[in-house]
């Protein structure tokens, strides 16, 4: 495979005399395969003057750009890129981005009236778009695996394999763990997780936008030190490490001056270590055309769903109230919702060709056991409302009880024909007596009070999270006494860590990177709202025992607790109980 770097700067582009031989455009690579398979790794600025190089060459291109964000130095370069205009000419464009989002319309952001002269109608090429999640798929003789980073939006690293060679791309991303971001501490945990994904690779390309002074001051802006870079290239085990995304205030000189450093006290074990400049080429693997790559078991990266037409979920059998519920599960989603009545599902369905069936389980009888029949078995058909395991063509079932906010997750996962990772949280045993506890305590729906503020304050400072709350679980919600980060005072129970924590093993429970739990990585709670990453619950008890609620810290950046910083937490649980307790006596 050929690399060739286009763009290198982060952040901003910062063309000028200071960042000439460096560059000063925003991120772009081209990777080419010894077959002839063309892919992009984000489009920065640097995207101009490669399309402008594909456009020399005098035939219609066929080409995959792989956006690892859709922030904006990473896909400024899209209304610039001359081969998205022309027709005759095809792309396809791959990025992390929910099934609820047009990955065309965040795309073409940017390109609205207000702030371009052009729209994406305007593409004279035919572009497609596909939507990325963590797994891995092929493009021809290319395989590429992803992997999330830790970035505020949510990012993916790629390794990419063929010819012989592999390399990885991992931009923008921040180390989990603060003393490696100053190039010290023992790479564990998720920082050793993300060199494992790059094990053995002849070239990791690797975020590195500051040095290890600067980064106190930018803790949370999702990016490594090179310190960091190099540290992690070296556990994985990488023959090369090119450093890039450097900082738009970053000179030349600057950059000389921390390889030379890199150099003095280079490890003959490690790396050969680079900073990536503009024009740059890199080979890796054989010149020799190797054939298909291997291909993985399944696409499991590519989240299947429609990118630009709206999907048709039909109903059946459906009574006003249910459809009303369904359509308000999916308002804001790109689906257009038809329904039938039982009597004429099986003559009648095949030419709305939806893209999923439901079917009402009160309307279920022996006709419609084989409904998915009338479209080939293509679709996926789901049973509406009732329990139990699903029966005859139909592989799922919507049980009862069930909200609008858990239908439109998982509406959204069978129409992607996806796995749906979100768990709702089991119901206690002695569900009955622990709401009866929690009553008595007399303290749901009252206002809130210092005693109460004080202990998620602490916590906030103490675990240095944005968010602390006391949240209690009722019946069908959770219930926040106490909310410091946030003014949202209660959530549906569904959406609900804690009323996981509330039925765990032991009495806390820890979630260090919910993109990484299969229960959590398609809640909403993580997908949108607050993007969620780390929670820690200490179960707060009612003085009879039971497990009424907890109190818990929640970030948007993965990490973990120690041994240490698991007891604070129940020190300062075990506080709050004593307020509970004492709301409880003051109430009798």
């Amino acid at each position: 495979m050929q690399i060739r770097f286009w763009g290198t700067r982060g952040s901003l582009a910062k063309p000028g005399p200071k960042t000439v031989r460096f560059g000063g455009n925003t991120s772009c690579v081209e990777v080419r395969s010894a077959a002839g398979t063309r892919l992009v790794i984000d489009c920065g600025t640097g995207a101009h003057e490669l399309g402008q190089a594909i456009m020399r060459e005098g035939t219609p291109s066929r080409g995959h750009v792989l956006i690892s964000h859709t922030h904006w130095d990473h896909i400024q370069g899209i209304p610039f890129f001359a081969p998205l205009f022309v027709p005759g000419h095809a792309w396809d464009i791959y990025a992390p981005q929910g099934f609820g989002e047009s990955l065309k319309d965040t795309l073409a952001g940017q390109m609205e009236y207000t702030y371009f002269p052009v729209s994406t109608e305007a593409f004279g090429a035919n572009v497609r778009y596909h939507n990325l999640g963590e797994g891995s798929f092929t493009i021809d003789d290319l395989t590429i695996r992803t992997r999330y980073l830790n970035h505020p939006a949510l990012t993916l690293a790629f390794r990419i394999e063929g010819d012989g060679g592999s390399f990885a791309y991992s931009c923008d991303h921040e180390p989990h763990s603060r003393e490696l971001a100053m190039g010290e501490g023992t790479i564990e945990g998720e920082d050793l997780a993300h060199a494992e994904f790059m094990e053995g690779v002849d070239l990791i390309i690797h975020d590195a936008q500051y040095v290890a002074p600067e980064y106190q001051a930018k803790q949370g802006w999702g990016h490594s030190t090179v310190e960091y870079a190099v540290s992690i290239a070296k556990a994985a085990r990488a023959r090369q490490i090119a450093l890039t995304h450097h900082d738009p205030a970053r000179t030349d000189d600057q950059i000389d001056e921390y390889l030379a450093d890199i150099a003095h006290r280079a490890d003959p074990d490690g790396p050969q270590v680079i900073a990536a400049y503009e024009g740059l080429i890199l080979e890796i693997g054989t010149k020799e055309t190797q054939g298909d790559a291997a291909t993985p078991n399944t696409a499991s990266a590519i989240r299947k769903g429609p990118a630009q037409e709206n999907a048709r979920l039909l109903l059946i059998g459906c009574d006003a109230e249910t459809t009303d519920k369904v359509a308000r599960a999916v308002a804001s989603e790109p689906v257009e919702l038809l329904s039938l009545d039982a009597s004429h599902a099986m003559s009648d369905a095949a030419a709305l060709d939806p893209s999923m069936i439901m079917v009402a389980d009160e309307a279920m009888g022996p006709e419609l056991q084989d409904v998915c029949g009338v479209t080939e078995g293509q679709v996926p058909c789901v049973i509406l409302g009732g329990v139990g395991a699903p029966t005859g063509c139909f592989s799922d079932r919507l049980e009862e009880p069930w909200s609008v906010e858990y239908a439109r997750t998982r509406i959204r996962t069978w129409l992607m024909r996806a796995e749906c990772h979100w768990a709702r949280p089991p119901i206690p045993d002695d569900e009955t007596e622990r709401v009866a506890a929690l009553k008595r305590l007399g303290i749901l729906d009252t206002a809130p009070e210092e005693r109460f503020d004080r202990h998620t304050r602490i916590a906030s400072a103490l675990f240095k999270v944005p968010i602390a709350l006391v949240s209690l679980v009722d019946a069908d919600r959770q219930w926040f006494k106490s909310c410091f980060g946030t003014d949202v005072c209660e959530s549906s129970r569904e959406t609900s860590f804690c009323a996981h924590a509330i039925v765990s093993n032991d009495d806390m429970l820890i979630v260090p990177d919910a993109l990484q739990d299969d229960r959590f990585r398609d809640n909403p709670m993580v997908s949108d709202g607050p993007r969620i990453r780390f929670y820690a619950g200490s179960v707060l008890h009612s003085p009879e025992g039971q497990r009424v609620g907890t109190l818990c810290i929640l970030d948007v950046r993965p990490r973990n607790l120690s041994d240490d910083e698991k007891a604070l937490l129940r020190d300062v649980a075990s506080a709050v109980e004593s307020e509970l307790w004492g709301a409880e006596r003051k109430a009798a």
